[in-house]
């Protein structure tokens, strides 16, 4: 004690005193606090708490600072790509009116099964009002599918209902956004049109879901490019093709463009391995160009396509040809160009790039033709020719939910492209009037046939009639039956929806969605699946039920039995029924509980009953199969 007062005696006399300083947090420069706030473990709310303490750090805490800026791109990091670098911008602003959306976006997104639940499985249904609601938001189209893509990338086996209309309307929005595109590409003149651009709009269009973009494309073409200029390096050190970015200039020589011509072949068919799909000719993945450069195959106008574009790059000039059945490229022989089909080789991209003669084109597809075939044809008519692909490939389908789905698309596209085409607006209009979706469309549709060409004036009236009716019928919806596992007329009904079943005799994997007491399919329905070859024929429980190879089936009672191990059914609709697997089972969604109030209790009977028993040892602490354990008997036995 008695040192520390001579101390602090020397130190008064020195005339230096020390206080103990108290420092506070405020006391720190702004870089140190804006550091510490942007600390991973601080969400939002506490950023929100911080900025409300005082001036200071409610300073710190502004809307254009680097901690609003980090909270921003924490929560939401696919939306920097729409930013900057550096960018000054009012994140705190951008920030509120993202957290905004998300919250009306997913009301609106869980509001649609209530309105647009539906029995009809693998029809294309159009939530047109639930679109209309969402671009009625007036909010930034990218928060809107940045939300959307939020909910489809959540827990993979949860919300399942929430992801599928998420999914919807995300494919929608992306649809309107690639039709405007388009629409500004036809806009441009004629020279300024890509193939390559026109074939990608396409492939968005048909395949929105997948990250297609016109720059990983033509990133993926110019790699295709130098790899044909390191051949051509190889034979000819200073040929000018060397020199030529984005084929910004045409070579003249003949014999210089034959040899890009022969690079092109060496590279393209035999080191890369390209070749036109003859086995599965009708494929549409065939028309879509980034699956032609991943897969590397397609038809002969996808391959056209690309082969056309590489020459371009590399300053020579090839024209598409319309020819029938099997669409070609055209290489003129003559310096100032020409009208004759003799003056020009015509290549078979489709047939390893094949140099054809006008004649040999014809033994292509073994008949004569006029020399309008030989004509070359516009980018325009390129992607009618390759839409009108897809059209075909459509109207060969099944009739289920995915030609559905590629004949839509290809006729949205097609009459983008060419809006009077009246064979193909008659054909939309009846699409949709068989799918039951977007009545009013069809009236304006048929309108448009109707003045068009008046002599449709029969056709047009049936379906007017018809629509006319569905519209009526529509605002007065029938209650759903609501089906109870305890009414008398039931008690056959052994199985329950949500269930995982496998077909006894073709071995398919299912989930019930939906059951009938007794078939009710028409006579003719039953007498061609025969029916009445089963032990109890038609008159035992039939069941609806998701095929894992994306069918909808209708099957009998005695054809199936419950899975030994049940997995989960990759079919497209299981969303629009389930909300959740929970490894055993689907949980049906409140829609299909309201329609089934009795089932979701049967079901997690039964699968306690299949799956799961709890040993005395473990004390009910680990669970096993019961299928499990019988089989290990057997195999010990």
């Amino acid at each position: 004690m008695a040192t520390s007062v001579a101390r602090a005696e020397q130190q008064s006399l020195n005339g230096i005193i020390y206080e103990p300083q108290s420092k506070k947090m405020t006391d720190l420069p702004t870089e140190l606090l804006e550091y510490i706030l942007c600390f991973p473990v601080l969400k939002h709310v506490d950023v929100c708490n911080v900025s409300c303490c005082c001036k200071r750090l409610h300073d710190v805490c502004h809307g254009r600072g680097k901690v609003w800026e980090h909270q921003y791109k924490i929560r939401w990091p696919r939306l920097q790509r729409f930013y900057r670098q550096n960018e000054s911008c009012d994140w705190l602003r951008e920030y509120i009116t993202r957290h905004r959306v998300g919250i009306q976006i997913r009301r609106t997104v869980e509001s649609i099964s209530k309105r647009f639940f539906t029995e009809v499985p693998c029809v294309g249904q159009v939530l047109g009002d639930s679109f209309a609601e969402i671009e009625a938001l007036g909010m930034p189209e990218h928060f809107c599918e940045d939300e959307l893509l939020f909910i489809l990338n959540s827990d993979k086996r949860k919300s399942l209902t929430l992801k599928y209309y998420a999914k919807k309307i995300l494919y929608f929005l992306r649809q309107q956004n690639i039709l405007r595109s388009l629409k500004t590409f036809l806009e441009k003149p004629a020279e300024q049109q890509s193939a390559l651009e026109g074939a990608v709009l396409v492939d968005q269009y048909c395949n929105p879901l997948a990250e297609v973009t016109l720059e990983s494309i033509s990133e993926q073409v110019d790699g295709l490019v130098e790899k044909v200029k390191k051949m051509l390096r190889i034979k000819n050190s200073s040929h000018p093709s060397l020199r030529v970015t984005n084929g910004d200039c045409v070579i003249e020589d003949f014999e210089l463009q034959r040899q890009v011509m022969s690079a092109l072949n060496a590279v393209l068919y035999e080191q890369l391995q390209y070749k036109g799909n003859e086995g599965d000719y009708y494929n549409p993945l065939n028309s879509y160009i980034h699956q032609v450069l991943l897969r590397r195959t397609g038809i002969p106008i996808s391959l056209s396509v690309l082969y056309m574009t590489l020459a371009r790059k590399l300053g020579v000039r090839l024209e598409p040809v319309n020819f029938p059945n099997h669409f070609l490229l055209r290489w003129c022989q003559r310096p100032r160009g020409s009208d004759d089909i003799y003056d020009f080789v015509y290549i078979d991209a489709f047939g390893k790039g094949k140099q054809l003669t006008a004649k040999e084109c014809e033994y292509l597809i073994g008949h004569q033709v006029t020399a309008d075939y030989y004509s070359a044809i516009s980018t325009t008519e390129v992607l009618l020719r390759m839409v009108g692909n897809l059209l075909n490939i459509g109207k060969r389908g099944e009739g289920n939910e995915k030609s559905y789905q590629l004949l839509r698309d290809s006729l949205d596209l097609y009459l983008t492209i060419s809006p009077d085409n009246v064979q193909y607006l008659l054909l939309q209009a009846r699409l949709y009037f068989h799918l039951g979706i977007w009545p009013e469309k069809v009236l304006d549709i048929l309108q448009h046939i109707q003045a068009l060409d008046p002599s449709q004036h029969g056709a047009v009236g049936y379906l007017v009639q018809h629509t006319l009716e569905h519209i009526q019928h529509k605002k007065h919806p029938v209650t759903p039956e609501v089906k109870r596992r305890s009414a008398a007329e039931h008690l056959e009904v052994h199985y329950s929806v949500g269930l995982i079943m496998k077909h006894k005799r073709s071995g398919y994997n299912c989930v019930i969605y939906g059951w009938d007491p007794k078939c009710t399919m028409s006579q003719e329905w039953i007498t061609t699946m025969r029916v009445h070859q089963l032990s109890s024929g038609a008159n035992q429980p039939f069941y609806n039920v998701l095929v894992q190879d994306g069918t909808c089936r209708y099957a009998a009672q005695e054809n199936l039995e419950p899975h030994s191990a049940p997995l989960e059914i990759g079919h497209p609709e299981v969303g629009r029924y389930f909300s959740e697997f929970s490894e055993t089972h689907y949980v049906a969604n409140e829609e299909l509980q309201t329609r089934y109030p009795e089932d979701m209790e049967e079901t997690l009977s039964t699968v306690q009953q299949l799956y799961h028993r709890a040993t005395p040892a473990s004390g009910g602490r680990h669970e096993t199969s019961a299928i499990d354990q019988m089989s290990r008997q057997s195999r010990s036995m």
